[in-house]
């Protein structure tokens, strides 16, 4: 056979075809081209299926028989359900079945794809915003989409001299930027010291912590991220500048500020230029909303600091919205930079990344740029782009 693409995300695994003659041994479904029939098990079954040409796809075997399959019409099978691949990074949990039907898959899922259990059977706790829950995986979205881990070069040679002393070893819970809910971050045994802990939610390259940490040798700096190159090139620069202060974790935010720090360990949260996910059928993906105040306010200090950064002014806005609307948090800049001064009414009259408007902004609350950060190329490139910075300061009531 010439090829084949297995699709994962549909009941069981669905086999696109395009090659012919040959043997295909895959789980789930060999779909027709043309006639646009496939012939679906259930998760788990694994079939032998031989094709003659790129419009006929016959069971070859008794074992498709024997497992049910039966020819029925695409769409009726798409029903969008998570699935597995061998390979894939991230394993999901089970999902609920929708009534059985003949080439339904069994309701319960086997114990292997099932979530995490207690000694007692029940399923573990499940962290608010994880990406683990008992029957569903990543119900609520998560802020990011994970792009390439691959690492090359001096990269992966940082990684592999490194990473054991300067990445956390998190235990995971479901997936590979999961943290396990019973684990907790110790930074003074991590640190070998009692200093204060600023973490920076989504630190990229490394950039903005890799500076501060050279600035501020007093403070101990945890850089949260789930970009894996990303990860490694920040230990580059740790390295590089011979810095002890400064940790590296791979996970999900909101679960390491749900169960993984100590309330009240961090003196400074730091999320700078998160993904704005700008469109309006994705702003359900933002990290920062009404649910995500709650766990920054957990982990701060009374008198901590929630600093945040970035280069669209509708995310700015929300931004805004979700730290003065929270009562455990006051804007340190209440009411500065209204009418021309305010970026907002910037961004308004460029029209760059919203309306074009002459309306003024009266609410203001603006903080001026946060001079402990630096000027990352992520942030050069908005100012080319013609975008204006938005800071944001609140302190931890």
């Amino acid at each position: 056979m010439a090829g084949h693409a297995l699709k994962a995300g549909y009941k069981g695994v669905v086999c696109h075809l395009f090659g012919v003659g040959g043997d295909l041994e895959g789980v789930g479904a060999a779909q027709q081209s043309k006639q646009q029939q496939m012939w679906v098990a259930g998760p788990g079954t694994r079939i032998s299926c031989s094709f003659d040409d790129r419009t006929r796809c016959q069971p070859a075997s008794a074992a498709a028989s024997n497992a049910g399959i039966s020819p029925i019409p695409v769409r009726a099978s798409l029903q969008k359900k998570p699935g597995t691949l061998k390979g894939m990074s991230e394993t999901p949990a089970s999902v609920p079945e929708s009534p059985a039907t003949a080439t339904d898959a069994p309701a319960t899922a086997p114990a292997d794809q099932r979530a995490p259990r207690s000694q007692d059977g029940t399923a573990r706790p499940v962290t608010p915003g994880s990406q683990a829950a008992e029957g569903t995986y990543r119900a609520q979205p998560v802020s990011f989409v994970r792009r390439g881990t691959r690492l090359q070069g001096r990269r992966q040679q940082a990684w592999d001299d490194h990473s054991d002393t300067l990445a956390v070893d998190v235990p995971r819970h479901i997936a590979d930027t999961s943290v396990h809910p019973e684990y907790v971050f110790d930074a003074e045994a991590e640190f070998g010291r009692t200093a204060p802990l600023v973490v920076e939610i989504g630190s990229g390259l490394g950039d903005a912590v890799v500076h501060a940490a050279m600035e501020n040798p007093d403070k101990d700096f945890l850089a949260v991220e789930v970009y894996t190159p990303g990860l490694a090139q920040t230990i580059q620069k740790i390295v590089a500048k011979q810095l002890t202060n400064v940790r590296v974790v791979q996970a999900n935010a909101p679960e390491v500020l749900s169960t993984m720090l100590p309330p009240g360990s961090v003196s400074q949260v730091w999320v700078f230029f998160p993904d704005p996910w700008h469109k309006s059928k994705h702003n359900k993906r933002r990290m920062v909303k009404d649910t995500f105040a709650p766990l920054v306010a957990r982990v701060l200090v009374p008198g901590g600091i929630w600093r945040l950064a970035t280069d669209w002014s509708t995310y700015a806005e929300q931004m805004q919205q979700v730290g003065q609307a929270s009562t455990d948090f006051t804007n340190m800049h209440d009411g500065e930079r209204t009418g021309a001064e305010s970026p907002l009414t910037e961004a308004r009259l460029s029209g760059v990344d919203c309306e074009q408007s002459e309306d003024p902004d009266a609410v203001g609350g603006w903080a001026p740029r946060f001079d402990g950060r630096i000027l990352t190329s992520f942030e050069n490139k908005a100012h080319k782009a013609g975008r204006v910075i938005f800071d944001l300061a609140f302190r931890r009531n």
